[in-house]
């Protein structure tokens, strides 16, 4: 059982990597370069990478899912934890249900821009690159890239506090 603990956890750090560090290549790496060239190149090359690492993305999702919860299991946390307030209420149980209650809002902010968002965005800015929709939806995209990228890192400190305790 220890053996396939250490497992779990190992893919579940890989799959956070792996989600987390896409998303700071995207914001940090691509968006910057793109914005230095062809808006219509631009927005074409920007929906095709979205697309792609949309899928990984997912897949990662996933993962981390089955994965949280196959490792809070192997802690000894079970269902009706999740509803004890005395447990919720505890240092290690908050920890848990703010890392949860966040999965929620990235899968949530990450379906829209995903799914709706980022897709409106590449087709009016291949369609009129330079009008002001196409700026408009660009601009919300990025913001609701960053923020997700934020709440990724706020998942990552509740997960070393699930491990490490809170700090004060």
């Amino acid at each position: 059982m220890q053996a396939l603990y250490v497992v779990s956890v190992w893919l579940h750090i890989l799959a956070a990597v792996t989600w987390i560090g896409g998303m700071f290549f995207l914001v940090l790496v691509v968006v910057p370069w793109l914005r230095k060239g062809d808006r219509a190149k631009a927005a074409a090359f920007l929906r095709e990478t979205g697309v792609r690492f949309r899928d990984v993305g997912w897949t990662c999702f996933a993962i981390l899912l089955v994965t949280g919860t196959f490792n809070l299991w192997a802690r000894g946390v079970r269902l009706h934890h999740l509803i004890d307030p005395a447990w919720i209420t505890s240092p290690f149980g908050s920890a848990v249900a703010w890392k949860f209650g966040l999965f929620i809002v990235v899968v949530a902010v990450s379906a829209w821009h995903d799914f709706w968002l980022g897709p409106l965005a590449a087709a009016v800015g291949e369609r009129d690159p330079h009008g002001p929709e196409a700026e408009k939806l660009r601009r919300l995209a990025s913001k609701v890239g960053r923020l997700n990228v934020l709440l990724a890192l706020a998942l990552v400190a509740f997960a070393v506090i699930i491990v490490r305790g809170w700090p004060f």
